[in-house]
């Protein structure tokens, strides 16, 4: 009962410690963000690249049928033929995912970018301002003008 007792202690002390806390905060906002970042790709870069493509980017009913369900007379679908049992080759929906993917990393290195740029400046007003001597106070002022005129 000892073993049991000493093992829960245990996993509390894991399980509270700050860098499991950390940790656990750190995924619930990357979820949050990856929404975030999705949706920025997918309602407005992927429909403004459209619009300047002139069509729709959207290549996810292009496939290759390698085997047809049998007796299938339903719609030429990727998702209606894959339903049905037959046995599909995506490379359209591949691309449109590879290209989405491509847009994320873009979006998600021009933030990062631009985090690192505003954190490189806060960092130069800390040195500038660490560098700047403290202004000598003005009873220090005040001795030394008595010990200069002490020594006239």
């Amino acid at each position: 009962m000892s073993t049991a007792r000493g093992f829960l202690a245990e996993f509390r002390e894991f399980a509270v410690k700050g860098n499991m806390i950390d940790l656990a905060v750190g995924v619930i906002i990357g979820a949050a963000f990856g929404k975030i970042i999705d949706s920025l790709v997918k309602d407005i870069i992927m429909p403004i690249i459209s619009f300047i493509l002139g069509g729709q980017v959207d290549f996810t009913n292009l496939f290759w049928v390698l085997k047809e369900p049998e007796n299938y007379t339903g719609p030429r679908s990727y998702e209606a033929i894959v339903e049905a049992g037959g046995n599909v080759l995506g490379w359209g929906n591949f691309i449109t995912i590879l290209i989405n993917f491509l847009l994320l990393a873009l979006v998600v290195f021009m933030m990062v970018k631009a985090v690192n740029r505003a954190r490189r400046a806060v960092e130069r007003e800390q040195a500038v301002a660490e560098a700047q001597p403290e202004p000598t106070p003005d009873d220090i002022l005040l001795l030394r003008e008595i010990r200069d005129l002490l020594k006239k």
